[in-house]
């Protein structure tokens, strides 16, 4: 047994001897090569053993040679290696994220075997070709101007328009004392002193503060004010934005400074000092408007005088790889600069959350989308959820259309309706001489709730949606290009329900533009396929993490990721139902045209008679009054749709009482000045 265990030992010997003769060193060279290879990609190599050199004098020199390129680090890979006895040559292969583009070399790097270990010789042209000894390596990033967001004609709506930063410059204070003069400086430009003073305070010494900016276009605080105070300054700027702080707000977004958020999120799409957009369209189509910087790396000697570079050509720098710079494409969108303003002029005084959407029927450009103060950022004209109330008897009675009757047949009309227990019954004022048996046309005049719940047995719930999604809501609008709630419209309801629905109740959603695109259906005799923004996404080849655009608006969702401020309100408790792709029954010109009809009678017979006054072609319209809530008796929203001409516009107030008497007014004074 110990005979056999000696022989075994003696063998084993043999064989170790033999496999260490038969070693040429390769699989240690190989080693020290992927050792190099990972210590170059940390851009630390004070753990490699180099060849007369100290590895902290190595390490140090490719710091600095590296410096300009920070924070940005290469991915290193060795490969195939090539054996020369004891010197061994080994390619390194460099993949650099520059910008937005990569910048791929392949260096050689050689060892030399020192005993059992094998050393790196040091080379500056390991790291980058041809790098010479004392030369450092650099980049510069060259970011173009945001570009613009332009209106209908090419107008620009969003763009850089001059402002002045006011802060506290605090190498400028001298003895002053530094929360003192921001105090003053807070309380001139109506900032929080003590916010503003703290930070102050705890910023650097070299450090300017800045307390507000200003546009400098119709600016109250003047340069004199300013410079009384110790320290404080007004340094000019200039920055994307719209001709008011509240034009088209919370539908354009508006564009800064990235966070550190932003920047984190964007995937390297972003760095620190870069302008982006956030919310609307400004973030939609943030890639389009940012374009992408252009990055050059150079060469150059370390510590040339800026004598001894102009006396260079090119000042003495080489150019190892550049991107180009790309420069923004301008967003074109059919915004009516004019018809904006008015809409958000009229908006002005009203309280509630509320809207105003104008469209062009026969085109489908969306000419006005304003939300109000009341809406506090939210775009409630583009994503608002609300039931629409009467403004939705333009859908039954098309449904009612499909089934036979015309404007002037005979409906039953009561003062009270009953079903499966919950009472339903007409809005406060309805005129008992519209009672009883009546006119299509003349329940759709003076809004007969009774009339079109009693149609109910005769009006399914899937005709309701079919209908609707014939007046071009409910569905998908690819052409829109912006975040946007179309309208949803349940397939399936009954009872109190279905009941609910035929008013407009129920879970029957729309939004402001959903009625205006209604609306237009009925003035175009087609559905309407509203466009907002007409060139999405022009020269970006794959949105990057930075940009959400879809150009896709639905029913039932809102697109594009944007993240919109939480709704004031809004009457959607379960998530809406999914939309059509498209209208499977068109509105025809001859449906559209009995629907017209009736929409005129509601001014010239109806309560919307102070539209007949409205100056140019003849106004139709349709009043909306939807309950919502559980309060008795229930708060109400106020809608009402008109028609004028090649013009369609839907005016919404949240809990704004009756549609005649609330967002009439409104919509009088909009058309009226519209002209």
């Amino acid at each position: 047994m110990g005979k056999s265990k000696l022989a075994l030992a003696l063998v084993g010997l043999v064989l170790g001897g033999s496999l260490v003769a038969c070693d040429d060193g390769r699989a240690g060279a190989e080693s020290a090569a992927k050792q190099l290879a990972s210590a170059v990609s940390a851009l630390d190599v004070g753990s490699v053993a180099f060849e007369g050199k100290e590895s902290g004098a190595a390490n140090d020199q490719l710091k600095e040679i590296f410096k300009g390129m920070d924070p940005v680090k290469p991915a290193v890979d060795s490969g195939q290696l090539t054996l020369e006895s004891s010197t061994a040559t080994v390619p390194l292969n460099y993949s650099w994220k520059i910008g937005t583009g990569e910048w791929k070399y392949t260096t050689f790097a050689q060892f030399k075997k020192s005993g059992d270990q094998w050393l790196t010789v040091w080379n500056p042209a390991t790291l980058v070709p041809e790098l010479a000894e004392g030369e450092i390596v650099y980049s510069s990033t060259h970011t173009p101007q945001r570009a613009d967001i332009l209106g209908a004609g090419g107008v620009p709506l969003v763009t850089y328009r001059q402002v002045v930063n006011v802060g506290i410059d605090k190498p400028a204070l001298g003895g002053a004392d530094p929360a003192d003069s921001a105090t003053k400086l807070a309380q001139l430009v109506g900032v929080d002193p003590a916010a503003y003073a703290q930070q102050v305070q705890a910023s650097g010494p070299e450090a300017f503060v800045a307390a507000i900016t200003l546009r400098e276009e119709g600016r109250t605080i003047t340069d004199g004010q300013i410079g009384e105070i110790s320290g404080a300054r007004a340094i000019r700027d200039f920055l994307p934005l719209a001709p008011t702080r509240t034009f088209a707000r919370a539908l354009l977004g508006t564009a800064a400074e990235a966070n550190a958020e932003q920047i984190e999120k964007s995937n390297g799409a972003l760095k620190p000092g870069d302008t982006t957009g956030t919310g609307g369209l400004q973030q939609q189509y943030d890639a389009q408007l940012r374009g992408s910087d252009g990055m050059q790396v150079f060469a150059e000697k370390a510590g040339l005088t800026t004598e001894e570079k102009q006396a260079l050509p090119n000042e003495g720098r080489r150019v190892l790889f550049q991107t180009e710079l790309k420069v923004g494409t301008p967003l074109k969108t059919t915004l009516d600069p004019k018809l904006q303003q008015l809409a958000e002029d009229v908006l002005g005084k009203v309280g509630p959350a509320s809207a105003i959407v104008a469209l062009r029927p026969s085109s489908g450009a969306v000419l006005a989308a304003a939300s109000g103060p009341g809406s506090n950022g939210y775009d409630t004209a583009m994503l608002g959820q609300y039931a629409p109330g009467s403004i939705f008897k333009m859908v039954d009675s098309l449904a009612m259309f499909r089934n036979g009757m015309t404007p002037d047949s005979k409906v039953d009309c009561p003062a009270t309706l009953t079903v499966d227990g919950r009472t339903f019954k007409n809005a406060e004022g309805y005129p008992a001489s519209s009672l009883g048996s009546v006119t299509l046309r003349d329940a759709f005049a003076h809004s007969c709730n009774t009339a079109f719940i009693n149609a109910r047995d005769t009006v399914s719930q899937s005709q309701l949606e079919s209908a609707a999604t014939s007046l071009g809501v409910a569905v998908e609008a690819p052409a829109l290009g912006a975040a946007a709630f179309l309208g949803s419209v349940p397939g399936n309801a009954e009872g109190t329900e279905h009941a609910a629905s035929m008013i407009g109740q129920g879970k029957v959603l729309l939004s402001p533009l959903a009625a205006a695109i209604m609306a237009g259906s009925v003035a175009k005799g087609a559905p309407v396929a509203a466009q907002l923004v007409l060139n999405p996404n022009e020269g970006v080849t794959s949105p990057d993490a930075g940009s959400t655009a879809t150009g896709t608006a639905t029913a039932g969702t809102e697109t594009n990721g944007t993240s919109p401020a939480a709704p004031p309100s809004g009457d959607a408790t379960t998530p809406a139902a999914a939309p059509a792709t498209a209208a499977e029954t068109p509105v025809t010109a001859a449906e559209a045209a009995s629907l017209a009809d009736m929409m005129r009678a509601v001014v010239t017979s109806g309560h919307a008679g102070f539209l007949a006054s409205v100056p140019g072609e003849p106004v139709g319209a349709k009043t909306g009054t939807a309950e919502f809530g559980n309060d008795s008796p229930p708060k109400t929203h106020a809608w009402i749709v008109a028609v004028h001409g090649d013009l369609a516009v839907a005016v919404f107030v949240e809990d704004g009482g009756l549609g005649a008497t609330t967002s009439g007014p409104l919509l009088k004074e909009f058309l009226t000045q519209a002209g």
